[in-house]
């Protein structure tokens, strides 16, 4: 009885399709479910991240106004300031403290603070890992989405499962989401295209054929 039903399923599968198979391989083997496809991060404002450049302007004073980078310890320095904190912090939030710094010096300074070249926080960089062409972390943009991620790295490599991705995201607790990366560059279909959050990283496996 047992060879039986063995056959006739053996049969079953030799009569489907390689797309058929290669589908219900790709459902048999997610162990996640699937991300949703709106992201909340509507309450999301960028904070300053080292690498970032911010240009600093002196209301009447142009010889402190300048561009200045953010340095790997997430500190500033300009003219009369020296290793300001920046990291973490809104460009009004950054203004202010120059003007607290600046008011040692001249009376009422009146700043600016403009993010121009944006890198982030790292905890908010959005990493791709696995079978990408070009695995990389990228700075996060509201609305960002999956097929936004994937220009950024190129797609994927030739020997990438992607139907079998996920993205594991810390902001959840760290729980994992299964995303259908082949579907939507393959094959162009938009449905598994989904928001990604800050802090997202999307892992791509090898295939196992």
């Amino acid at each position: 009885m047992f060879v039986g039903s063995f056959a006739r399923l053996l049969a079953w599968f030799e009569r489907l399709t390689p797309f058929a198979i290669a589908a219900l391989l790709a459902a048999c083997s997610s162990a996640y479910p699937p991300a949703p496809s709106t992201a909340d991060a509507t309450a999301y404002n960028y904070v300053i991240g080292p690498g970032d450049t911010v240009n600093i302007v002196v209301w009447r004073n142009p010889e402190l106004s300048m561009s200045v980078p953010v340095r790997p310890d997430g500190k500033i320095t300009t003219p009369l300031v020296e290793d300001l904190p920046a990291l973490g912090k809104e460009s009004s939030a950054l203004a202010r403290d120059i003007e607290k710094a600046l008011a040692k010096y001249i009376r009422d300074p009146v700043v600016t603070v403009i993010v121009t070249q944006f890198v982030g926080p790292y905890a908010d960089q959005v990493r791709v890992v696995g079978e990408a062409a070009k695995p990389q972390a990228l700075a996060y943009r509201q609305k960002m989405s999956l097929l936004d991620v994937m220009i950024a790295v190129g797609g994927l490599t030739d020997f990438a499962d992607g139907n079998a991705a996920s993205i594991l995201r810390p902001s959840d607790g760290n729980k994992q989401y299964a995303v259908r990366l082949k579907d939507l560059i393959k094959r162009g279909d938009m449905t598994a295209n989904v928001e990604v959050k800050p802090g997202d990283v999307v892992i791509i496996p090898q295939s196992m054929f």
